[in-house]
């Protein structure tokens, strides 16, 4: 049988062109390098994880391996990894990698057509290695060489955990690889123009999936879990425009929007109730987008929902407002927590505690802070210091999402009720600039008025 697969193939593709954000991507590399000169670092891309006896989830490669290469999700083979080898000057960067499956009767030679993991026929074409150079320009190395590549003569740090072959190369320094992760976190708050592009494509693309759902909830109406149809329509639009999604869509429909995570996704969607919709695409080049809205189903909100919602809108637009460089990167939250805390004082809803800024006051009902830095991760850059990030101050270049919220759960004896299983959280992704900040998803409306008018239109 093998004979009959040694020949008749035709020569291997033409070389590919260098991406666009790899002379980004080694830039990156460059800060890396003065960071920690003479020492080997090691990021590897990650692995197949297994969804079900020989099935495997859809692989996905580490954020900090995407960085520092700027390749595509779909390109990045499983088990490569970025070593950057130290030189008298700096590094040299190389990438071990799976090569296309040979097809020459060699070694691996049956790969291409036995192995149900990594067989050409089986799960499609990998790069060569002259391709994988080509497109990250940099020097791309057999998989197989990686062990030898990693002889322990020289100070390494790595990303750990993600490679069985890295992990084992070099002993445990909590300290070491802490300092690293920091780092490379850290080298990720201030996007470049190139990843100021990927960002606008990823929330440009969850607007569009946004608007999509809107146009179906009279058909989750009609089905008994609804909150499935409104997921599938989101993530059907986040496979053709991107890689895929940034995170399980959130699709929380009457009081399990008072579930900050709700991702079981397979209840109603009634009319009368909000549907709370939290998700976000991921770009060919992983970065994602982060948006919620909070819709009328019906196309109308009910007097207590629009007392919920306009005071959760006023919030953001208050934690909208304390957004510019220079500001602390808490500013936003103090404002928006502010208006919460006023208006649930208002209400008669703040037990216990007497500051205005006791979180105790309003904790009960709001659960999370009010946004996070947005990019190859939804939740980015989280292994930074909080000196840079959480108790840092904004920067142009800063990518971060402005996200108050209200839930009032359902068996909640504290509040009356007609309050109890409403949840309204509001979500928009923005881009720190020179002058201010910039709204990314300024393609869907916030204001109650506009969010009527758009729910009711897209019917």
């Amino acid at each position: 049988m093998a004979e009959c697969f040694t020949r008749g193939w035709a020569e291997a593709a033409p070389a590919v062109p260098v991406l666009p954000g790899a002379a980004y991507a080694a830039r990156r590399r460059t800060l890396l390098s003065a960071r920690f000169p003479g020492e080997r670092i090691v990021v590897p891309a990650g692995g197949l994880k297994v969804r079900s006896n020989d099935f495997d989830y859809t692989f996905r490669p580490h954020s900090a391996y995407l960085h520092l290469t700027a390749d595509e999700g779909a390109g990045v083979a499983p088990d490569s990894v970025l070593v950057l080898e130290p030189t008298g000057t700096g590094h040299d960067a190389m990438v071990f990698t799976r090569p296309r499956s040979p097809r020459d009767g060699g070694p691996n030679g049956t790969e291409f057509y036995r192995d149900r993991r990594y067989g050409e026929f089986w799960t499609g074409r990998r790069r060569t290695l002259a391709e994988t150079s080509d497109a990250l320009g940099l020097t791309a190395l057999p998989r197989d060489d990686l062990a030898r590549a990693l002889a322990p003569d020289v100070p390494t740090r790595v990303v750990r955990g993600q490679d069985p072959v890295v992990d084992a190369a070099a002993p445990p320094a909590a300290g070491a690889e802490s300092e690293l992760l920091e780092y490379l976190s850290e080298l990720r708050l201030v996007k470049d123009e190139w990843e100021v592009e990927q960002m606008r494509a990823a929330v440009d693309h969850t607007v569009a999936a946004f608007h999509d759902v809107a146009g179906e909830l009279p058909t989750a109406m009609r089905l008994a879990r609804g909150e499935r149809w409104i997921e599938g329509t989101f993530n059907r639009r986040a496979r053709l425009e991107g890689y895929g999604l940034g995170f399980e869509t959130i699709a929380a429909a009457g009081a399990h929007a008072c579930v900050l995570h709700w991702m079981r996704n397979d209840g109603p969607v009634r009319d009368g109730e909000l549907l709370l919709l939290d998700a976000g695409v991921e770009t060919d080049t992983c970065y994602t987008g982060d948006v919620t809205r909070t819709l009328p189903v019906g196309g109308r909100f009910t007097d207590t929902q629009r007392q919920v919602y306009d005071l959760v809108y006023a919030a953001q637009s208050a934690g909208i407002a304390a957004l510019r460089p220079g500001a602390r990167f808490g500013d936003f939250h103090d404002a928006a927590a502010r208006v919460i805390a006023e208006g649930l004082d208002a209400w008669g809803l703040r037990p216990g505690g007497a500051g205005p800024h006791d979180r105790s006051l309003y904790g009960r009902y709001t659960v999370c802070g009010t946004g996070h830095m947005l990019g190859l991760d939804c939740h980015d850059c989280a292994d930074a210091r909080n000196s840079a990030y959480l108790q840092g101050v904004l920067e142009p270049g800063h990518v971060l999402t402005v996200e108050p919220g209200l839930y009032f759960q359902p068996d909640d004896l504290t509040i009356p009720a007609h309050l109890r299983g409403i949840g309204v959280r509001i979500e928009d992704d923005f881009l720190i600039t020179a002058d201010g900040a910039v709204c990314l998803s300024s393609g869907l409306p916030r204001a109650a008025d506009d969010v009527e008018a758009w729910v009711t239109a897209a019917r």
